[in-house]
């Protein structure tokens, strides 16, 4: 039986409602540990970390000081919970977790929901060029995630003063009209306004009402913060500019070019 895996059948691919020889199944190694906890504690327990995550791309390396690939799992965003009891912040990037080498976010999940409930975990992050060794104390994911992350409100109007035209987009600062539809204070960020059409901007997915809380991993209070960002950048003769993006509550860091 050596190189054999084994594994229990979850689908078959049938699409005209027979079998054509071709199966989906799950290790049988997450199935003994599902059975195990089903018969300790007549439920399932998954691990959590309790963070936002998002893959490093390729365009993000430049950006990014101390990386010199694309790997690990870039943190977006730190609620209450296990990671921000360990000093996780957002904009690190896990490189290692309890010593296994973090390829991308489909592994860290995995690994994560593994992990037993409780278990006390070292941490290896990338924070702003420097490595820093965290050890984090997993919750339960059934019960922590959903409060941690609840659903969050519309996006802001548009047509608010104080605006500017920078890496193709017409950005704004928050006025206080906007603050209750935005759910923050005025200073915590830049709402884009408009995108300009066949901009990097509009390829990478950035839209009118998105939040642009960081630039090149410093919080933004207004439009004089990002115009220094992006002349620091360009100073460090980067290429680009990594922005922690927010829509719907949800965030992802978007790179853009300064060229």
């Amino acid at each position: 039986m050596d190189g054999d895996v084994i594994g229990v059948n979850t689908a078959i691919l049938s699409p005209n409602g027979g079998s054509i020889g071709i199966g989906f199944a799950m290790s049988s190694d997450v199935v003994s540990n599902v059975v195990d906890q089903l018969e300790e504690f007549g439920e399932t327990r998954r691990g959590w970390l309790g963070v936002r995550i998002q893959d490093v791309t390729v365009d993000m390396i430049d950006a990014i000081d101390g990386l010199e690939n694309a790997h690990g799992a870039m943190v977006t965003d730190v609620p209450a919970g296990p990671a921000e009891d360990a000093g996780m912040v957002s904009g690190d990037i896990i490189l290692l977790f309890d010593g296994v080498a973090i390829e991308d976010t489909r592994e860290l999940v995995q690994i994560v929901g593994n992990s037993p409930v409780g278990k006390e975990v070292p941490v290896q992050v990338l924070r702003t060029g420097e490595m820093v060794d965290l050890t984090v104390v997993l919750g339960r994911r059934e019960t922590a995630e959903p409060a941690a992350f609840p659903e969050e409100g519309e996006t802001p109007d548009e047509g608010t003063p104080d605006t500017t035209n920078m890496l193709g987009m017409t950005l704004s600062e928050i006025s206080p009209d906007m603050e209750e539809s935005l759910g923050v204070e005025a200073g915590s960020g830049l709402v884009v306004v408009e995108v300009e059409e066949d901009s990097e901007a509009e390829t990478k997915g950035l839209l009118a009402g998105d939040l642009i809380t960081e630039a090149g991993q410093q919080k933004l209070t207004g439009i004089a913060d990002f115009e220094a960002r992006v002349e620091e950048a360009q100073e460090a003769g980067r290429k680009s500019l990594l922005l922690l993006v927010r829509r719907d509550g949800a965030p992802r860091f978007v790179a853009l070019g300064l060229e």
